[in-house]
């Protein structure tokens, strides 16, 4: 998605900072960027035009990548402001265009997800809340390390295209028999933030709410979608393991949001055991339709139509997402939503061509099969990658036959793991050696998957 289409696309991309007392020249080298990180380094509250200043000049290459990487850092020790926050948000979603789907006959609403293992709420969501009534512009990525990706998964579906342009994307939220894409950014929404994440990821500056929160949010704003319902994940699995610190995202995401004019709330969701019953691409996009055809793990049914209910209500409609997805039309729009896309939604899925049953040792009750465990043993069997740009296996990833609160007996096949490369068992057995507990008490009791709302 780019400029060339967009016939509602209008350009934001913010002006050089004209010179003052308290921040860079316009011009910029590198003083001025040094600059910029001893005053974060020594604990100075950034201004919004040192903010403006350094995002732009990062994008257009006048501030070094070594310059920005020393500044993160100095941003993971010293930390922002809200108000820094929000306008470094803004200088992202200024480095690049912003798409604008108001003229729509339909509310836009989206959602966000910080990643799990087993995560393919998207998939079944996003039809749901279009057969509702709703427009879902929805813009997804791929998998790194243990987290699958979206894209990765529908791409499992022969013929499927993650790449849409904007007028493309316009006509499928348009038309009421879809109302819902879900497809790759384009290269100018916030090119500054997808600059700045490949040096993050690579440079130990990850760990940083007011960094993650702008990160997720400007690429969010900038999608133009009027609602946004986000999902903070918790546990082993996820990328924040604490609920304070999930709190805490999830409210600088929400603040961001709202500032933006954009309606937004968080909900704070599990994520020591795995999603569903399986983790992998083609085997998660099988697990979705299950779900959209009436079926399907009754945790993925409960937070698909928990998020739903959200989005709907954000987007002023009044219908019950249970009922939509009970009588076929979330289906319909799921599989007009994947024609739209160039997929075929009755082709047979990629199936690896090796297994391997991994068996229960004792009789008794799972209580316990971590999401880390599983999101690991997935990726080194091929479902995920270690490098942007890798190829990952449609096929591959983690079959689950029970789920903590089951009582299983001794030989019992716990799980299958799928992979077209044999020599990947044993790297996945490896991480889930500590992944299993059983116990023979049956009085375990499951958590909750809803752990909180914000906003």
């Amino acid at each position: 998605m780019g400029n060339s289409s967009g016939t509602n696309e209008r350009s934001t991309h913010l002006p050089p900072v004209a010179t003052t007392e308290s921040g860079p020249k316009a011009r910029g080298d590198g003083l001025e960027a040094v600059s910029v990180i001893t005053a974060k380094r020594d604990g100075a509250e950034l201004s919004d035009a040192q903010i403006d200043w350094v995002v732009d000049a990062f994008t257009r290459g006048i501030v070094a990548d070594e310059q920005m990487s020393a500044l993160a850092m100095a941003i993971v020790w010293r930390g922002m402001t809200r108000r820094e926050t929000a306008r470094w948000t803004a200088a992202m979603i200024g480095s690049g265009s912003r798409m604008d789907f108001t003229d729509l006959p339909r509310p836009t609403v989206d959602k966000h997800s910080t990643g799990g293992v087993g995560d393919k709420i998207t998939l079944p969501l996003t039809p749901l809340v279009a057969a509702c009534g709703a427009a879902v512009p929805q813009l997804s990525g791929r998998g790194l390390g243990h987290t699958g990706g979206t894209l990765d998964k529908l791409e499992s579906i022969p013929g499927w295209q993650a790449d849409v342009t904007v007028s493309r994307m316009r006509e499928i939220l348009a038309d009421p028999a879809i109302g819902a894409v879900i497809c790759a950014a384009g290269a100018d929404l916030a090119p500054a933030d997808k600059r700045l994440y490949a040096l993050r990821d690579v440079t130990g500056t990850v760990e940083s709410i007011p960094l993650i929160a702008s990160s997720i949010m400007s690429k969010k704003i900038a999608e133009g979608t009027a609602a946004l319902v986000l999902d903070v994940k918790v546990g082993s699995g996820a990328f924040l393991k604490t609920l304070d610190g999930a709190r805490e995202l999830a409210t600088a995401m929400v603040e961001l949001g709202r500032d933006a004019g954009v309606q937004t709330v968080a909900l704070l969701t599990a994520m020591d055991t795995p999603l569903g019953r399986t983790a992998g691409n083609a085997m998660e996009v099988a697990e979705s339709v299950e779900v959209l055809a009436g079926g399907g793990p009754a945790d993925v049914v409960e937070l698909t139509l928990t998020l739903a209910r959200e989005m709907v209500a954000q987007a002023g409609l009044h219908v019950d997402p249970a009922d939509v997805l009970a009588d076929g039309r979330a289906m319909d729009h799921w599989r007009a939503m994947i024609q739209a896309q160039g997929g075929d939604p009755d082709a047979a899925l990629p199936v690896a061509r090796h297994t391997e049953i991994v068996r229960a040792e004792s009789s008794g009750v799972l209580t316990r099969l971590d999401a880390m465990g599983v999101g690991v043993a997935a990726w080194r069997l091929g479902a995920g990658r270690a490098r942007q740009g890798e190829k990952v296996q449609a096929g591959a990833g983690v079959e689950m036959h029970a789920k903590p609160g089951d009582s299983v007996v001794a030989g019992q096949p716990l799980l299958t793991l799928h992979t077209d490369t044999p020599a990947a068992f044993a790297g996945a057995l490896a991480a889930l050696t500590d992944a299993i507990t059983m116990e023979t008490s049956s009085e375990w009791k499951p958590g909750e998957l809803i752990l909180g709302r914000i906003g």
